[in-house]
């Protein structure tokens, strides 16, 4: 017989279901994604840090786990939603059950919900806090919920911390910086680590480059002194107004390198040039979002997972570059004098369509137009090829 499990938002609204995972208890930010395949790539994302996931697709789980798509060495999920899980994996690649990935790293999940509604009522009222809860961890009549757990449920989830005003780079940034693998001894790209995805790094190297990965808190003086060519801000949880050490060391080496930011990336270049972004309704998280390139009219279909946006209409010395086709928020944008861009997507995908994996190569072909003269110290570079 399977285990009874909750559902209990902050307003008092719960959905019944079944345990699966790790038994215990998990309070989070309640947001939804419509990737029909992915729930690997979706568990060991950073930027989920500190969420509950509901995935749309009706049953997850089937094709199971393996070493090769995780994105980061574990879960960053806190609770894991589905209308179904699947206890069994079918798949030649697969490890493990998703059941037994999700008990070795502590990720409480149920299933059994009425996704539809759920979504619906996060599509309606906006994203909102929320609590998983097992039968076993509650003493109500065959471990079911006794309306005063339920409401005691309800307090825990409006209690968990906000993520709207955070800053959560220090909890899923590399401790220090580290060079990742590579035969390839091509021009040497600095990622500063806000919370990276393995596939991002893993683009890079696949394009020739040398990455060395470093903390999100370091500062221009310490990512000068690695003589980087290029520079790529990754993506990552959390407001992206709180981490203000990294406006000001993205402003200070704007201009310096060719530069690319990805999601949160994209997001604190925006603010370190005086911008603003603010928090979604219920934000972007799915592999089948379109976007228009402004630049040359075609359409990418995009992966995508962010719940916070820039104002267009804020953009300072960036012109938009990119839009979304479903509400019209940023994509991507350009500076007008340095070769620095970035795009709110997620274009190395994992999971999702490869449509956007173009822009590696052109970061690296900027990187090399701004290498041409052999010699060149940066700061020369700098004043001759833009101006300042």
């Amino acid at each position: 017989m399977h285990e009874r499990a909750i559902l209990v938002l902050e307003d008092g609204t719960f959905y019944e279901g079944y345990a699966f995972g790790h038994t215990g208890k998990m309070p989070g930010e309640v947001v939804f994604n419509t990737s029909m395949t992915g729930y690997q790539e979706i568990l060991t994302d950073p930027s989920y840090h500190g969420q509950i996931v509901v995935m749309t697709y009706p049953q997850i789980g089937n094709y199971g786990v393996n070493v090769y798509d995780m994105q980061s060495n574990r879960p960053w999920v806190r609770g894991f939603v589905a209308r179904e899980f699947s206890r069994i994996a079918s798949n030649h690649r697969a490890h493990q059950t998703l059941d037994e990935f999700m008990k070795d790293y502590g990720v409480v999940g149920i299933h059994g919900v009425d996704t539809r509604a759920l979504v619906r009522k996060i599509r309606e009222g906006g994203v909102i806090k929320g609590v998983i809860a097992h039968g076993s961890q509650f003493s109500g009549p065959d471990h079911r919920f006794t309306p005063e757990e339920i409401e005691r449920l309800a307090f825990e989830a409006g209690a968990w911390i906000d993520i709207d005003g955070r800053d959560m780079t220090p909890e899923v940034t590399t401790p220090i910086p580290y060079a990742y693998p590579t035969l390839k001894s091509g021009k040497r790209i600095v990622v500063m680590d806000f919370g990276i995805k393995h596939a991002i790094v893993e683009q890079l190297a696949a394009h020739g480059a040398e990455v060395i990965v470093v903390p999100g808190k370091s500062s221009p003086a310490q990512i000068m002194a690695l003589q980087p060519h290029g520079l790529l801000v990754s993506n990552g949880p959390g407001d992206p107004e709180m981490p203000t050490y990294a406006h000001e060391s993205l402003w200070k080496l704007m201009g310096l390198l060719p530069t690319f930011g990805i999601c949160l990336g994209h997001q604190l270049l925006a603010l370190a040039a005086g911008g603003r972004t603010f928090k979604m309704k219920f934000g972007h998280r799915g592999a089948n979002h379109p976007v228009k390139n402004l630049l040359d009219g075609s359409i990418e279909i995009t992966s995508q997972n962010h719940g916070y946006a820039v104002d267009l209409d804020s953009l300072r010395e960036f012109k938009p570059t990119h839009v979304n086709l479903n509400d019209g928020t940023l994509e991507g944008m350009a500076h007008e004098r340095y070769p620095v861009f970035s795009v709110q997507y997620h274009p190395e995908a994992s999971p999702g369509p490869h449509d956007s994996r173009y822009l590696f190569k052109r970061f690296l072909d900027e990187v090399d137009a701004f290498h041409g003269e052999v010699g060149m110290p940066v700061e020369k570079q700098r004043t001759d090829s833009f101006g300042v």
